[in-house]
């Protein structure tokens, strides 16, 4: 009996050591909603863009002054990302400008990854990012830099983006997915604005005294304009002024 008990509990532990990612978030019934009421559109969007849900990648882009999310994807095996969705950001705090400080309402600017899946958020559903980054550590108070930074349902905030609980339904279904998939870091860049049109000349001159806000910003832009150009991240290091090396 004890062995035939002990080859039991060792399937059993097996099976479930074997779940799969969207098989563990499956489980739960906030999943489980966004999936029966998102999964069609999902797969339509995907299908539109010639890409196979067992093949997706994805990256997020946020931009701030335009109050949107931008979700770029793509196959496994290509290089190049396509937009597919947008998604509008219905409220914010802060300002222009990287986060700095807890408590400062600002939303980060920069360059992140998904790094918590939160499928019992008090938001409906939450995807966190890995704020603050190796950047923010050097740049921003070294005491209290804040953290708890989401993309998440509802319309309320102190420094996340919120999209709707109808929203994140659909880019945590894409999340999942590329995760799913092997995707362990899905990025993430933040900015301030479209960095590639008037709206960032606009924001420039509205703040040429703070140079130091201005050489950050000129900074991040390098990878925003690289990744306009190419439809690809470049590889991405952070030197030990804080900025951001693009290679």
């Amino acid at each position: 009996m004890i062995r035939v008990s002990f080859l039991i509990l060792s399937i059993l532990f097996s099976m479930t050591g074997s779940q799969s990612f969207k098989q563990k978030q499956m489980s739960y019934s906030k999943v489980k909603t966004a999936y029966h009421e998102k999964e069609k559109v999902v797969l339509e969007n995907l299908a539109k863009a010639g890409i196979k849900v067992e093949e997706l990648e994805i990256y997020i882009r946020a931009l701030k002054s335009e109050k949107v999310v931008e979700l770029w994807a793509k196959s496994r095996q290509s290089k190049e990302f396509k937009l597919i969705r947008e998604f509008a950001i219905c409220t914010s705090s802060g300002s222009p400008g990287p986060k700095r400080k807890e408590g400062d309402m600002q939303v980060p600017e920069g360059f992140y990854y998904i790094s918590h899946f939160n499928p019992e958020s008090n938001f409906y559903l939450s995807l966190g990012i890995n704020y603050p980054n190796a950047s923010d550590k050097i740049l921003s108070d070294k005491a209290h830099p804040g953290g708890a930074i989401y993309m998440h349902g509802n319309c309320v905030t102190i420094g996340c983006i919120p999209i709707t609980d109808d929203k994140i339904k659909e880019l945590y279904i894409y999340a999942v997915e590329a995760r799913n998939n092997g995707q362990l870091q899905i990025p993430v860049s933040s900015f301030p604005c479209r960095m590639d049109d008037k709206a960032f000349q606009s924001i420039k001159r509205e703040y040429a005294s703070n140079k130091q806000l201005l050489n950050f910003w000129d900074n991040i832009k390098q990878g925003y304009d690289y990744f306009t150009k190419y439809k690809y991240l470049p590889e991405i290091e952070i030197v030990k002024s804080g900025l951001y090396s693009f290679q």
